[in-house]
């Protein structure tokens, strides 16, 4: 896995575009290595290669902790739109 703090479009044309978003882009560089670009406008382009097992395991903690996060969300969300309970005056 390597870092690389500022990647041009250009270093990517030879690379084959695999998935993409608004923001980010997963790039198959060669050699079993691929690229997660972080491509926003307002700064440098930034990356983290990363082998194809790599992918997989990465993947996989990702899942774990996008699970945990909708867990909190849907709980917090859960509890706003709960009506408070009834009480029967005294």
């Amino acid at each position: 896995m390597k870092l690389v703090t500022a990647i041009n479009a250009e270093a990517l044309e030879h690379a084959t575009l695999i998935a993409e978003s608004n923001e980010f882009a997963i790039y198959d560089v060669g050699n079993d290595t691929y690229a997660l670009v972080h491509r926003h406008a307002a700064v440098e382009w930034q990356a983290i290669t990363i082998s194809g097992d790599g992918l997989f395991r990465v993947l996989e903690i990702l899942a774990r902790a996008t699970r945990t996060l909708y867990r909190d969300v849907a709980c917090d969300l859960s509890k706003q739109r709960r009506p408070e309970p009834n009480r029967a005056s005294a």
